[in-house]
């Protein structure tokens, strides 16, 4: 009964050990010269792992302090000691007898769950409390100013475990922990950390403080139930070893398991000086972690003196320094040295009553609060301790603004044999290193995938191959695996109507996929589907979702809503939403020569060729005899050259530069021209045609014709809430036959415009469908995978084989296994042939006028030029003649015109024959 009462009050009784140190009102020092004595109290348990090492450690770090004349300046620091026995009844008698010890400060608790007790009365008293075990990352400087953690606060700790899971890529854990502040807020911690790095904690399992071995078997069963094997153990000594026993007999230390135990482990190991041969042997392959300090001048002058400390303790146990130790050590010297601060700026030692504590006047009562005051220099103390920055035995130590020590670190450790390695360091500066944090820092931080590094470790079971980090929950039995029972489409999935068994292409994938892991792995098949149509597919996924299936194959397309509720693997094929439309072969009409060009390019082009034919007129009439003659041969002459350019047959012969020029130009489009109409009118007299105005996607959105799907399919999903399609335009479609029969009736005899499907099922259908065709590009892109449920590492496994199945090509000959050359002409000769229009040559008539104006304008420049030059020397040689008749023409617009129909006789305009004789032509060129 009594032990019922103590651990029900066991928060109360260390309220009361904590009130114990503080003095009453009336006893004060108020001299401002350096007291003779500073008295510090201080709470942990004496017979414990850290207590028992920290006794040690706190006295000789006094008499240290005492002996140094350099730090306090002849004031003497006493330490009291207050032993809680982890028993609040044992706590308060103690305290009674202590409470009324002038108290400045107080190292400690050891506990985080007493320190948030107590936490509040440091707050309301001004007295420090230095703790240099409580590592509860909760015990913040917002919420409790007066607390100062003196050692690393688990929330490094948990960091590291963290960055160690994501190492060795392990995606979620176990964490068993006790179940107190301690604990919960320490785990809590790590799960934020791995939400960091995108990892989990699947199951998290509390152990009840004294709970018994039955109690821990019953947890460790349901956690050998559970997938994954990576367990984190965060815990005290007692719980944790009881664990381990517990682990051991149910084999939960062999091969695939993997432990990472908090420094509570380390600091033992550290503390005995021969560990025991059977709980070595319980804990082999478990990697734990401990703080680090460097190996310095002064840390090896402790560890070297520490036998004659525990000599002086008397103590009875021949005990080992340990991390804790070290921090116990430097936290009285940081206690000394802010004091030493304290006093230099003049802080005396005083205590005031506080007004929330007086006693009622009518209270009876035998609790006397009003003996506790409130420390008037506790504010300046407080501040003094975080501007503190001196090397002690642990390193450097000095605090940052969040208060928190600088540069925390940590041993990661791995138990082998009868002792331990360490297998690489973790600072919060670089991360996983083989290399110390001291020489890091000596180096930019780098935090890089590729800079992490650790040296091998051997496993529980004495594996030195890294597990895996999870196994199948499921008992021994076999994976239940659905896969859709399809009516049409059979070559992807089904069940044999006969035999029962399923196959397919995306089954012998599965096969395949599951061949290539690591492990075996037990499944059947269970077909999903009534067999008269096919299943639909997001109900496939939901059965995952419930957990009446372990996963689902087949022709499973990833689409959003579905990502959400389960995972998929990695696409074992690619696919998208295609479009897909009758198509006819069309009988050429009598008149079928004209469809290559558009109206307006047939007149555009004819307009061309009489320009051209009267542009080449202009610049050859005064010189080439081809183009001379009565005005009636002469336009025969501009007709025939225009159109018979088109066959490269023209006759007449060009002179003059400018003619050739445009000749040249003009017959390079008539060349393009020419090809382009040969290409098109093939292509009118032979290909199929799409016999509907359907050219992809967005005509059917604009029309209101009835669309065709798969049933089971999640495109109609897709087109109503995507897109925007009606439902009642939609029709199900669940055959291949029926897909055949709706096109081919059509929209307005009770079939469909086109039908909307994946790629995958309509390349199937058009390999042996050959009126039919697709139109436009996919306007989705996705692909089909396996689906698991959510955080499943049968998922992961999977994508990795997929993967090397297509990089090795199986994958390939899978596909080539199941679908066959198709029966139907290429798809090349499915093309629709549309008219040629003007806007395709339109840069080609461009640049055939443009060189024809340039012509014209040269051309007239230079007549003009040799029009007024003949003009003045005419009128020259009829002044010297004395003549008074003018036989050139006038300087006249009739004259010029004259002048250009004039054959030029300085230039041979025969090509093809001399002339026997000169004849003479009127103003217009005819012959007289």
């Amino acid at each position: 009964m009594i032990d019922k009462l103590v651990h029900r009050h066991r928060s109360l009784f260390s309220l009361v050990i904590f009130l114990s140190f503080f003095p009453t009102p009336g006893l004060s020092a108020n001299s401002t010269s350096p007291p003779k004595v500073v008295n510090i109290g201080a709470l942990f348990t004496f017979n414990s792992t850290i207590g028992r090492v920290a006794k040690v450690a706190i006295s000789g770090a006094v008499n240290d302090v005492n002996n140094d004349s350099t730090v306090l300046n002849g004031t003497k620091l006493v330490v009291e000691m207050q032993d809680t026995k982890c028993n609040g009844f044992d706590g308060i008698i103690q305290a009674l007898q202590f409470m009324e010890k002038d108290v400045v400060a107080i190292l400690g608790p050891q506990s985080s769950v007493i320190a948030h007790v107590i936490a509040h009365l440091a707050n309301e008293l001004k007295v420090p409390l230095l703790s240099f075990s409580a590592t509860d990352p909760t015990l913040t400087s917002l919420e409790y100013p007066f607390v100062i953690q003196t050692t690393q606060s688990d929330l490094f700790q948990m960091a590291a475990i963290a960055d160690l899971i994501d190492y060795y890529q392990w995606k979620q854990v176990v964490a068993i922990y006790l179940d107190d502040d301690f604990g919960r807020n320490g785990i809590a911690a790590l799960g934020d950390k791995l939400a960091d790095r995108r990892l989990k904690i699947s199951n998290r399992a509390g152990i009840r403080p004294g709970s018994d071995r039955s109690d821990i078997t019953d947890l460790l069963v349901k956690l050998a139930l559970v997938e994954s094997r990576v367990i984190v153990l965060h815990a005290d000594l007692g719980s944790g070893l009881l664990v381990f026993s517990v682990a051991n007999y149910l084999g939960m230390m062999s091969e695939g398991y993997v432990w990472i135990v908090t420094d509570w482990l380390s600091a033992y190991l550290d503390s005995i000086l021969h560990a025991d041969e059977g709980l070595m042997d319980m804990i082999q392959g478990v990697i734990t972690l401990r703080q680090h300090t460097p190996n310095s001048q002064k840390k090896r002058a402790l560890v070297s003196n520490w036998a004659k400390l525990v000599e002086r303790e008397n103590a009875t146990e021949n005990i080992r320094l340990n991390t804790y130790g070290l921090y116990a050590y430097d936290t009285v010297w940081l206690i000394a040295r802010a004091l030493d601060a304290y006093f230099t700026n003049d802080g005396n030692i005083s205590f005031s009553a506080d007004p929330k504590l007086q006693k009622p006047k009518n209270d009876n009562g035998s609790l006397h609060l009003e003996a506790m005051s409130v420390f008037d220099g506790g504010k300046m103390l407080l501040d003094n301790i975080q501007n503190v920055s001196f090397t002690g035995v642990t390193g450097l130590v000095q605090y940052n603004d969040e208060r928190h020590l600088i540069k925390p670190a940590y041993d990661i450790i791995n138990i082998i044999g009868t002792g331990f390695r360490v297998i690489g360091f973790w600072s919060n500066y670089s991360g996983l290193s083989v290399v110390s944090p001291e020489t890091l820092y000596t180096r930019p931080p780098n935090k890089t995938w590729s800079n992490q590094q650790l040296h091998p470790v051997i496993w529980p079971g004495g594996d030195t191959k890294v597990p895996r980090g999870w196994t199948f929950a499921y008992n021994g039995r076999e994976l239940r695996i659905g896969v859709p029972n399809r009516v049409s489409y059979r070559e992807f999935v089904t069940e044999s109507r006969t035999t029962g068994i399923v196959s397919g292409f995306c089954i012998d994938v599965f096969v395949a996929a599951v061949n290539l892991l690591p492990y075996p792995v037990s499944y059947s098949f269970v077909p999903f589907g009534n067999g008269k149509e096919n299943p639909s597919y997001s109900g496939l996924v939901q059965k995952v979702v419930s957990n009446e299936i372990d996963g689902a194959v087949g022709d499973i397309s990833i689409v959003t809503n579905r990502t959400k509720v389960v995972d998929f693997t990695q696409p074992f094929v690619g696919s998208g939403l295609v479009v897909l439309v009758p198509m006819k072969r069309q009988k050429s009409d009598s008149w079928a020569f004209l469809q290559p060009f558009t109206l307006s390019m047939w007149g555009i082009t004819g307009v061309f060729f009489l320009l051209v034919g009267v542009v080449v007129w202009i610049l050859e009439h005064r010189i080439n005899e081809d183009f001379r003659g009565p005005p009636k041969r002469q336009l025969i002459t501009v007709l025939w050259f225009s159109f018979s350019t088109l066959f490269f047959s023209h006759k007449e012969n060009t002179i003059s530069i400018l003619g050739r020029a445009v000749l040249i130009i003009w017959l390079f489009v008539v060349l393009i021209i020419q090809s382009s109409y040969t290409a098109s009118l093939t292509s009118i007299l032979t290909v199929q045609q799409i016999s509907t105005t359907i050219h992809g996607i967005e005509d059917l959105q604009r029309t209101d014709d009835p669309i065709g799907f798969q049933v089971g399919s999640f495109t109609e999903n897709y087109l109503v809430e995507e897109l925007g399609i009606s439902r009642s335009r939609l029709k199900a479609l669940g055959t291949v036959e029926a897909y055949a029969e709706a096109l081919e009736l059509g929209p307005h005899h009770g079939g469909v415009a086109a039908i909307v499907d994946e790629r995958l099922y309509v390349d199937l259908f058009v390999s042996t469908q050959c009126n039919f065709t697709i139109v436009g590009s996919e306007f989705t892109k996705s692909g089909w995978g396996f689906a698991f449920p959510r955080d499943s590492e049968l998922a992961v496994d999977l994508s990795t084989a997929i993967l090397k199945l297509s990089e090795n090509g199986d994958l390939q000959r899978i596909h080539n296994k199941w679908f066959t050359r198709s029966t139907c002409s290429t798809q090349t000769d499915l093309l629709e042939a549309n008219q040629l229009e003007f806007s395709s040559f339109s840069g080609l008539f461009l640049i055939c006028g443009l060189a024809c104006l340039l012509a014209l304008v040269v051309y007239f420049v230079i007549l003009l030029i040799q029009f007024y030059k003949q003009a003045h020397e005419d009128e020259t040689d009829a002044s010297s003649s004395g003549s008074s008749r003018l036989r050139t023409p006038r300087r006249s617009i009739r004259g010029f015109l004259s002048f250009v129909d004039n054959k030029d006789e300085s230039v041979n305009g025969t090509p093809r024959k001399s002339q026997t004789g000169n004849l003479s032509t009127n103003g217009l060129g005819i012959e007289n």
